[in-house]
């Protein structure tokens, strides 16, 4: 599983649902939130990638395009900076219209945040999630969900105990959501806190569902980071693969480590190597669509597709080394370190 998180990971990198509105009227409301494989909320200018990895991702509209995407950013952004200057005054504005001004600022920060993340700027996407926190209504998914993606990035900026605040922040206004269990599973990891991680880990498939393969896959994956239960994490696994998407790279890369770490070199690294020609093709089909593609969207799935690849070619050069196959295993693991790989940022 790469985590760069995980569904919620989280793999990391896969979850979502709309936030609620009910005491506004529904002619007043925003346009629906639509959210990326880890349940995080995209802006309308990004699209979603394919959820299965085996297509080519969806082009943005063509009124998004690269070309156009300035224009558009800069009226938006005089759009937002009038309602803002509004908002000083709250008497100057109607009873109804706060929910939509949340949105379009909410929408604005995402991107941002976005932007940042592609290309490498945490602090700054820590920043505009903040900002679009502050807006988010006080309690439910949507609320839970940024605090989810603050975390991870709080994590890949080596503070998972700030990580664990944001999960419990999530927790506390949503708590039947499993994301926020995944997350703060991932941060207590690398905190050593293993007895913590698995309980999360637990919560997370109760609240999913004993069925729900990301959870499964989750759960198989903490058991696989701390070394603990592995005979369990492996009918997890299996579990998920019987019941979820199949042959997904995410899915096959979690049971290829397991089967490492029990000793099954060589399966692992069969199921490694589909893994990881999937994840080749996808990160090509995203290349070829450099001209389709506003530029930061395409850094912010390239980035993604990276940080899987590494984690997904670091298992195949343990179970490489583990076969005595030393020189596939200082390749493998020299390319993982080139693309991110990263136990110290969460991506592992």
């Amino acid at each position: 599983m790469a985590t760069g998180g995980d569904r919620d990971g989280v793999t990391y990198n896969r979850d979502g649902r709309l936030p609620s509105f009910a005491e506004v009227p529904a002619e007043q409301r925003g346009p629906p939130m639509k959210y990326d494989r880890l349940g995080f909320p995209i802006p309308p200018e990004f699209s979603v990638p394919s959820s299965d990895g085996a297509g080519p991702p969806p082009l943005p509209h063509a009124s998004t395009t690269a070309t156009e995407k300035p224009r558009v950013n800069r009226w938006k952004r005089y759009i937002l900076l009038g309602v803002l200057a509004a908002v000083v005054v709250p008497g100057l504005l109607a009873p109804g219209i706060g929910p939509a001004v949340s949105r379009i600022v909410i929408d604005w920060s995402l991107e941002r945040a976005m932007a940042h993340e592609a290309h490498d700027d945490l602090r700054g996407a820590i920043g505009d999630l903040g900002m679009a926190i502050r807006w988010a209504p006080k309690n439910g998914d949507l609320r839970s969900r940024l605090l989810c993606w603050r975390a991870m990035l709080r994590i890949e900026n080596r503070d998972p105990q700030g990580a664990i605040t944001d999960a419990n922040h999530a927790i506390q206004v949503a708590p039947t959501l499993s994301q926020p269990r995944r997350v703060r599973a991932l941060a207590r990891v690398m905190l050593d806190d293993t007895d913590a991680a698995l309980a999360d880990a637990q919560v997370a498939v109760d609240l999913a569902g004993p069925n729900d393969p990301e959870a499964l896959n989750h759960r198989a994956y903490i058991r696989a980071l701390v070394g603990r239960d592995l005979e369990a994490a492996l009918a997890d696994i299996d579990a998920a693969l019987e019941d979820g998407e199949g042959g997904s790279p995410e899915l096959l890369d979690t049971k290829g480590f397991v089967l490492h770490l029990l000793g099954r070199h060589h399966e692992a690294v069969d199921l490694l190597n589909v893994a990881i020609a999937d994840t080749r093709r996808t990160r090509l089909q995203l290349a070829a669509a450099v001209h389709h593609m506003p530029p930061d969207e395409l850094a912010y799935q390239l980035r993604s597709v990276d940080h899987g690849l590494a984690v997904m070619l670091h298992h195949r050069g343990l179970a490489c080394r583990g076969m005595g196959l030393e020189g596939q295993a200082r390749q493998d693991l020299d390319e993982a370190n080139r693309l991110g790989f990263a136990p110290d940022r969460g991506i592992f």
